[in-house]
């Protein structure tokens, strides 16, 4: 049986493809969301973006035939589903609740379940969770979109742990190298091998996804730029940040899990003393944690200096030696390094339309960014390029989207199967003692 979605505005805004992810049902949008998308048409945001693109779209179905009639959404399918700007509702059907966008979208809905029947379901489709919540009451079905979600528990970790023999675990280590049948891993992909004997013994490699080889790894006892693995997801991770096969790298994790500091540090070994590229550039999407100071003086270094912070915080650490307080390996400071061309810092903001050859290019604080800001990044890499890509995908500052439908969380599910790609999920906090405490009981 057919049903009919109804489509809030922050659905459009967020995704403008979104009408056509309903298959063969049909999709009705009310004529309020469609004035109150045209309010962030001059937005000189994603979200302006989107509300340009949202309108193109329906200009170009228009061409079709007539939206208040209904217009088939895929052409040349007979069981097309069809497209419907929704002009009118019985209002008094909400009672008395204020003329907003909401009550207006609770009114069509309520008009077109008492012309359907039994015959139709029909369901709003909003990320509004107060409007939901109202839909409940009315006895109307109400969902978010579900099409880019990912199941954040069954999230792709990176990592598998599988209990072998001794004798496997010996002939590996003699082999370096042996041969697995499919266990369902995935191309650089991390196996533990535990003694199925003794589960204090165990080894560990990569798996090549091609001939279903699984090779040993070597631990980078040397360490990057001071700073060495401290725990086995941490050398797994600068195992993939210093393979050049490897072009995409997340890496997810909570605060003080050593995501950051990795990842820079990798950057700064293979740009400034393996020349394997031409720069490191690290930059991370601007979102404050509570509420904003407002508009910033000076000019763009210094409007950008407290949301890069952070970052230069990793550089200053790296280029005096490391956590550990070793003898300084590096004399220049990180300015030094932006001034020779090898270091960039910067926000996201003027991503679009450039192209990235041969860098390695760190994306901070990545779990803020929406499906299509990702696309916009990782289509930004020229020939050679490397893009890492680390955050949290439980600590998210963006309004617009959460843990299941973040552009980091996106990435990770889509490009576990592919070759040049590899993510860890890290879970052991490395930072302080009171900060991983912190993570865990607060």
């Amino acid at each position: 049986m057919k049903k009919t979605f109804i489509v809030d505005t922050n659905i459009l805004l967020n995704n403008p493809a979104s009408i056509f992810k309903f298959d063969d049902n049909d999709v009705v949008i009310p004529i309020s969301v469609i004035e109150e998308v045209d309010t962030f048409k001059k937005d000189l945001s994603e979200t302006g973006r989107n509300a340009r693109e949202v309108s193109r779209i329906l200009d170009r179905l228009r061409e079709r035939g007539t939206l208040s009639a209904g217009i088939p959404l895929f052409e040349g399918r007979e069981d097309s589903g069809r497209l419907f700007v929704n002009l009118g509702a019985d209002y008094e059907l909400v009672g008395r609740l204020a003329q907003n966008t909401d009550n207006q979208i609770l009114a069509v809905a309520l008009t077109m379940q008492k012309q359907h029947g039994a015959s139709r379901k029909v369901v709003i489709i909003t990320k509004d969770s107060n409007l939901r919540i109202k839909a409940d009451a009315f006895n109307i079905a109400a969902e978010d979109f579900e099409a880019d979600k990912v199941d954040i528990s069954h999230l792709y970790k990176g990592i598998s742990t599988m209990r072998v023999s001794s004798e496997l675990i010996n002939d590996f280590y003699s082999r370096r190298e042996i041969r697995l049948e499919d266990k369902g891993l995935f191309p650089n992909q991390f196996v533990i091998l535990e003694d199925e004997t003794d589960p204090n013994q165990f080894v560990y490699g990569m798996f090549d996804g091609q001939d279903r080889i699984l090779r040993m790894l070597d631990p980078h006892s040397e360490g990057v730029w001071g700073i060495y693995p401290r725990n086995i997801e941490q050398t797994f991770a600068l195992e993939a940040l210093l393979d050049d096969n490897i072009k995409l790298v997340t890496l997810s994790g909570g605060a003080g899990t050593g995501k950051t500091l990795m990842a820079i540090a990798a950057g700064l070994s293979k740009t400034t003393d393996d020349d394997e590229y031409h720069k490191l550039l690290v930059a991370r999407p601007i979102f404050p944690l509570g509420k904003d100071i407002g508009f910033l003086p000076g000019d763009l270094d210094e409007k950008l200096n407290p949301w890069m912070q952070p970052i230069f915080d990793n550089l200053e650490l790296l280029l005096s030696g490391g956590q550990q307080g070793r003898t300084k390996r590096f004399s220049k400071s990180y300015q030094e390094l932006i001034n020779q061309g090898m270091l960039a810092v910067e926000p996201l903001t003027y991503i679009r339309g450039r192209s990235l050859p041969n860098q390695f290019f760190v994306v901070d604080e990545a779990q803020n960014l929406t499906p299509h800001e990702i696309k916009t990044i990782l289509t930004r890499a020229g020939e050679g390029t490397k893009i890492v890509l680390t955050g949290d995908p439980y600590q998210i500052d963006n309004p617009y989207i959460d843990s299941e439908n973040n552009g980091m969380t996106y990435v990770i599910e889509k490009f576990k199967s592919e070759r040049i790609a590899a993510h860890i999920t890290f879970n052991r906090g490395e930072r302080s003692e009171l900060a991983t405490l912190a993570a865990a009981l607060l």
